[in-house]
């Protein structure tokens, strides 16, 4: 795609000359005499760069450089040129500062450049998040891991979306890393957007972006995250939890490819793959009207089912040495035969997710000893016993909130995740459970 470059300066002649060079670059120029122009074209392009003319007739550019530089790489172009007014326009924001007359090949070069740095950056930005991300969930062996990698494999080099399906804690978000960074997408960025728990209006403007004035509150231009991931992937998790109004416009984005900020006139192009995921029966829930059935149908075009640990249990043993070996820093440890044999009878109702909290606490527990133990692991309930029972047990009197924190704790675990069904076995609704995973910061568990 070529790349687009706003001109805004009054000089019209100079303005054309710019215009022209820039075609001959193979960008695509537009261009505006005064601001009052410019803001208008900034409602129907998205530019990659903008160059200012730092002294235009009716905008005080002091006040207006912050603004557009927060947004966009912006070249300052000016006929006072002094030290001081450089330093004072790269403070306010610029990318790089230019005095007229200007050199069109010092111009072509300062371009370039920019807008190298910008690309640059994004690219960075996205390694940066990669960094230490832990790919152990799709660690093993086993059929099932080898079924799972073969279907990541088959549909990475596409553009197609795809719904990855399974349970809490068995790695959704790192398959979904996984499709990202083995398709030609993969050296830009990955973002990913948690469901659950944003109101409407918010998930609608974090998603889509909004204009100024599209609320109250909203008093400038925000991109939203499908911006963000132009180029790359977008991993929407617990897309069940969408309210059904941004169902439909998730809907006509997949399908068009084009989007508007909310308060916006503007369409934008969505140049993203989408990556979703679920662990609750979508299928299901668009028979019952929960979810809309022609928003499922378009996402189950292609989809990935994540095993849980339960069956995949020769599994178990790599990933717990996989975990032993991210915790150690200079002490080395192993598991003994019998704890390994404990693990392997676990259920693992919390899946991946509760065997890395498991062997971490046993890590830390075993202290200086270079083996785990079983007592090592006696904390968790269940676990020694073989039985699945939620029992509470204290060496101090617990207050109300030491209570329902562990309680809900264990029903989380138990249920691998669900609070639907931790908040049924509460009596309490869906809503209240999320309160109380947010207000006990339960919701690694």
């Amino acid at each position: 795609m070529k790349k687009t470059v706003l001109v805004i300066d009054d000089d019209r002649v100079f303005n054309a000359l710019l215009v022209k060079n820039f075609q001959r670059m193979g960008l695509e120029p537009v261009s505006a005499a005064s601001w009052r122009e410019a803001e208008k074209l900034l409602t129907q392009h998205e530019p990659d760069l903008i160059l200012l003319d730092f002294r235009l007739p009716d905008a005080d550019c002091e006040r207006l450089l912050p603004l557009l530089a927060a947004q966009y790489p912006v070249i300052v172009l000016t006929g006072f040129g002094t030290i001081r007014n450089a330093v004072s326009m790269i403070q306010l924001g610029a990318s790089e500062y230019l005095t007229k007359p200007v050199d069109l090949a010092e111009l072509e070069l300062t371009v370039s450049r920019v807008l190298e740095t910008a690309a640059l950056r994004q690219t960075l930005e996205h390694y940066r998040k990669r960094v230490n991300q832990d790919q152990s969930a799709l660690v093993g062996d086993s059929k099932e891991m080898r079924d799972v990698h073969s279907l990541i494999d088959a549909v990475a080099p596409t553009d197609v979306t795809v719904l990855i399906q399974g349970e809490s804690g068995t790695g959704k978000e790192m398959a979904a890393r996984a499709v990202h960074e083995r398709s030609p997408r993969g050296d830009r960025a990955l973002v990913i957007v948690d469901s659950c728990g944003l109101q409407e209006q918010l998930f609608e403007s974090e998603l889509f972006g909004h204009e100024r004035g599209a609320f109250t509150g909203a008093d400038q231009q925000k991109k939203g995250l499908i911006e963000e991931a132009a180029g790359g992937s977008l991993f929407l998790d617990e897309i069940g939890e969408i309210p059904p109004a941004i169902q439909a416009k998730l809907l006509r984005v997949i399908e068009t490819g084009t989007f508007r900020r909310l308060g916006g006139t503007k369409t934008l192009r969505a140049d993203v793959r989408f990556i979703v995921a679920s662990n609750r029966d979508l299928l299901g829930m668009s028979k019952n009207g929960s979810f809309r059935s022609d928003l499922y149908y378009r996402l189950s075009s292609f989809i990935i089912t994540l095993p849980p640990l339960r069956e995949r249990r020769e599994d178990i043993p790599a990933l717990a040495r996989h975990f032993l070996d991210s915790f150690r820093k200079t002490e080395a440890k192993e598991l003994t035969p019998e704890t390994l044999k404990r693990l392997l009878a676990y259920d693992w109702p919390g899946n991946v997710r509760e065997l890395r909290n498991t062997v971490e606490r046993g890590f830390i527990l075993s202290r200086g000893a270079r083996k785990i133990l079983p007592d090592h692991l006696a904390f968790i309930p269940g676990l020694v016993s073989g039985n699945n029972d939620t029992t509470l047990q204290y060496g101090f009197e617990p207050t109300l909130e030491d209570i329902e924190r562990d309680y809900f704790s264990k029903l989380l675990v138990k249920y691998g995740g669900n609070r639907q069904k931790a908040a049924a076995a509460l009596g309490i609704s869906e809503r209240h459970a999320y309160r109380l995973i947010v207000k006990y910061q339960l919701s690694d568990l």
